[in-house]
């Protein structure tokens, strides 16, 4: 993973903004999982979640010593979803919150796969990790560039081709653009962050992006394609006149955009993120231990930041041995406690935007319920 951007919020301002205390209850909802577990534990899925995972499965581990805990990032959320719903993982992390879809046959019937896999029980699913995902550039001498969703969705949609066409023109009053093509990165394979940016652009930008919502890019658009976080980053750096999007926490060097919200321009931040999360609604018809978030991609709310994940984890209400049971239920109790919540927040790990107290208390009290099957 490229190391975390400096450009963040301090966490405890967001911390503060959500209400979350930064002092550990040591219950069930604010503190610690409980310590002396043994055995490993499997998991994989969403990349953007790379950096959080590590900071979780070290403050996990050094509470139980005879823990492993496996996260496998390269598998993606799309590769994360299929290993939870085959068996081989025992809990997953995803960038959007599992669905049917029957237009795509089978293979888009998630929700309906990720029951059958959890013995006919609807599958736990909180949210983890909250986060913005930045609009990257790598564009000599323009330092501070600024986009409306509409201008966003046409430079990705191949409407707008070179920087210095009137309408960025027109947002960046001032700024040196060079009279040179776009080149848009988007990622190859089956991807959360391309499935919440699409979303995005397709409530926010109007006619000016014709797509769906997706997991997978739109076929038939120019551009160069990369694999996971790391590929569109890497691919944008190395470039030149690239633009791209991937999780903030990941964008290293980088410059991100920022983005029109109301009448003011918004660089991505964690606070800006959880202004988002805070306006945004729950998925309606989901079970009580799925906690999926319709995110207000066209908020006004002064400071928000609408392009974001938020990331989940799944699992299984119930498992078939005890010790896989207390693990899983362990470590997701770590993940979303407010120790893990404010270590993954942290400048200097990933940067996310904790959980509001809220939020954090109910995805507890899911989690807390895991057990063995009886």
């Amino acid at each position: 993973m490229i190391a975390t951007s400096a450009r963040r919020v301090a966490p405890a301002i967001v911390a503060l903004a959500l209400g979350v205390s930064l002092t550990a209850c040591g219950d069930q909802n604010g503190g610690t999982s409980a310590s002396g577990l043994t055995g490993t534990l499997n998991g994989g899925g969403s990349s953007a979640q790379a950096t959080a995972q590590d900071v979780w499965k070290s403050g996990f581990q050094t509470d139980n010593s005879g823990a492993t805990i496996n996260y496998n990032s390269e598998l993606g959320s799309g590769g994360g979803r299929t290993g939870f719903n085959d068996g081989s993982l025992d809990f997953a992390g995803s960038d959007s919150y599992i669905k049917d879809d029957a237009s795509k046959g089978k293979e888009g019937l998630e929700l309906t796969a990720a029951t059958a896999r959890c013995g006919g029980e609807a599958p736990v699913e909180v949210p983890a990790y909250v986060s913005p995902i930045a609009v990257i550039y790598n564009v000599k001498g323009v330092d501070n560039l600024q986009l409306t969703a509409g201008t966003l969705a046409k430079i990705f949609n191949d409407k707008i081709t070179k920087w210095n066409d009137a309408e960025i023109v027109a947002e960046n009053p001032g700024a040196k653009l060079p009279d040179a093509a776009i080149s848009p990165v988007h990622r190859s394979d089956e991807s959360g962050t391309t499935e919440n940016f699409t979303d995005y652009l397709a409530q926010a930008a109007g006619k000016a992006w014709p797509h769906a919502k997706d997991k997978v890019w739109p076929a038939g658009l120019k551009g160069e394609s990369a694999a996971k976080t790391d590929g569109v980053v890497g691919a944008v750096t190395s470039g030149e006149n690239t633009i791209g999007y991937a999780d903030h926490s990941a964008i290293g060097d980088l410059t991100a955009a920022s983005i029109q919200v109301g009448k003011a321009y918004v660089a991505p931040s964690a606070e800006g993120a959880a202004k988002t999360l805070a306006v945004s609604k729950p998925v309606a018809g989901r079970s009580d231990v799925d906690m999926a978030m319709d995110i207000d991609r066209t908020t006004t709310e002064a400071g928000a930041y609408p392009i974001i994940l938020a990331s989940y984890l799944i699992a299984c209400q119930h498992y078939d041995d005890a010790a896989t049971a207390d693990l899983v239920k362990g470590y997701l109790s770590y993940a979303i406690s407010v120790d893990g919540q404010n270590a993954a927040a942290d400048k200097a790990a990933a940067g996310s935007a904790p959980l509001s107290a809220d939020l954090q208390a109910k995805a507890a009290a899911i989690v807390a319920k895991i057990a063995v099957k009886k």
